[in-house]
């Protein structure tokens, strides 16, 4: 497949275990997984990241609400490592739309990952907003599209073809929910994919044959009856 698949999360150990299985092509993180990996310290963490992972490119996430406050963010973060993106939410608390920093930091070749994109008008004023030269991701949540009965693909599809001759603008596919989303993604002609590490365990399954499957599943319920000593009659 021609989609790169990037690791999704926040703990050390699974970055670095996916990063030297050398299956992925990048990493995402944001402040939520942050909170549940117990990540106290976000400079000390990055830094141990990009320490180890020089190679590929690895998304941080500002954290204020305010624009000017996350212009200073985004220029120390932006300092880190030259495979580092920014990543900027597409609004504010507020509802805000974030174009202004958005052309700011463009204009300074900060490269950018504008995440929380849901609506094809956000892909579209977050791409007038971007420069034409320097390189970014829109990450578009089509998991969380998915959750409200809304045909995600649809979005992601106009997405791609609306950028299309905007060859340094990657299209993302976030919130992956399943191993299908991948092949929902690559249908889309989406560049990236992020993943979470329990998906991406589930590679190893990919192509399997669903009759041998089918098999497995039946005596691996068996097995686990037989251990239980259920009766019936």
């Amino acid at each position: 497949m021609k989609i790169k698949i990037f690791a999704d999360g926040a703990d050390m150990a699974g970055i670095l275990k996916e990063y030297k299985k050398g299956k992925v092509q990048g990493f995402t993180t944001n402040p939520s997984l942050m909170k549940k990996a117990g990540v106290t310290d976000y400079k000390h963490f990055a830094m141990e990241i990009l320490s180890n992972v020089k190679d590929m490119p690895i998304s941080f996430e500002v954290f204020s609400d305010e624009l000017e406050a996350m212009k200073k963010e985004a220029l120390e973060i932006a300092s880190w490592a030259d495979n580092v993106y920014v990543k900027i939410p597409v609004t504010n608390t507020k509802g805000e739309f974030t174009e202004p920093l958005l052309a700011e930091l463009a204009e300074k070749h900060v490269k950018l990952n504008v995440t929380a994109v849901f609506t094809m008008e956000q892909v579209k004023q977050v791409a007038a907003a971007l420069s034409d030269t320097v390189p970014a991701i829109i990450s578009i949540f089509a998991g969380r599209i998915s959750d409200t009965g809304t045909d995600a693909t649809k979005i992601v599809r106009e997405s791609v073809q609306y950028t299309v001759d905007r060859k340094n603008i990657e299209i993302l596919w976030a919130s992956c929910r399943d191993l299908y989303s991948i092949v929902e993604a690559e249908a889309c002609g989406c560049q990236i994919i992020t993943v979470p590490n329990a998906i991406l365990e589930k590679l190893k399954l990919f192509g399997k044959d669903l009759t041998e499957y089918s098999l497995e599943t039946v005596r691996e319920f068996f097995r686990d009856a037989a251990s239980l000593g259920y009766k019936i009659v």
